[in-house]
């Protein structure tokens, strides 16, 4: 589904990312792990469009992406959830969620009923100001608007982020149903390391704008993961 390859990015004449190459598959979830400030933004980023590649490509679905815009790679199928979540606060829970249907078709702008079955608080909350919910409400949301897309691949910037724990233990649950439709491919960028163990296939620990270890779940040692963050 994905293939991120050699890929390189700066900011002015900092570079962000040095030659990362990662990929994600469908009914798999690729994670993304390392201290602040190691690049793993940035690599979402880049994904997205959001940010220019200097070197490398991306290829999704079998065409290279490397060089479309943002919304022409929304139309093809991907949906980031960002860090912050980045909600409409003063929009309505339903207003916010149908900003997912930016790049759809006319004939599939409906929210899908994963959305409610998955986070049965937006259903009762969909009068609701979007910026009148808490934390772990908003993650909720920001999740549902991005499954609005329709996505074959969605990305997760760091959801359990200032989370209680009940909420985190119902993005998991949603993370893995979503995992098991077996047509989603995911990468979850996080730094809660318990988190990412449990749902992981494959995983990826970044440092310095580069990826310096990785494995799969078949040779998954989370205290080797774990020294390698801390390094």
């Amino acid at each position: 589904m994905l293939t991120v390859d050699n890929i390189s990015l700066y900011y002015g004449a900092a570079q962000a990312l040095r030659g990362v190459s990662i990929a994600a598959e469908p009914g798999k979830v690729t994670c993304v792990l390392g201290r602040n400030g190691v690049g793993k933004t940035s690599l979402l980023r880049a994904m997205v469009g959001q940010q220019p590649i200097a070197s490398g490509s991306i290829q999704f679905d079998g065409a290279d992406i490397s060089h479309l815009k943002p919304y022409e790679r929304a139309r093809r199928g991907i949906s980031l959830v960002p860090q912050g979540r980045e909600i409409f606060p003063l929009l309505t829970v339903e207003e916010n969620l149908k900003t997912g249907y930016a790049p759809l078709k006319r004939a599939d702008k409906s929210i899908p009923d994963d959305v409610f079955s998955l986070f049965p608080v937006l259903n009762s909350m969909l009068r609701r100001r979007g910026g009148d919910l808490s934390g772990g409400q908003q993650q909720q949301l920001a999740i549902g608007r991005a499954l609005v897309m329709r996505p074959k691949l969605l990305l997760l910037d760091e959801p359990t982020e200032g989370i209680q724990p009940s909420i985190i233990k119902d993005i998991g649950r949603a993370i893995s149903y979503l995992r098991s439709l077996g047509n989603i491919a995911i990468v979850l960028v996080e730094q809660y390391l318990d988190f990412a163990c449990e749902l992981g296939d494959s995983f990826a620990v970044m440092d310095r704008g580069a990826v310096k270890f990785s494995c799969d779940r078949a040779t998954l040692d989370p205290a080797e993961i774990s020294r390698q963050m801390a390094l």
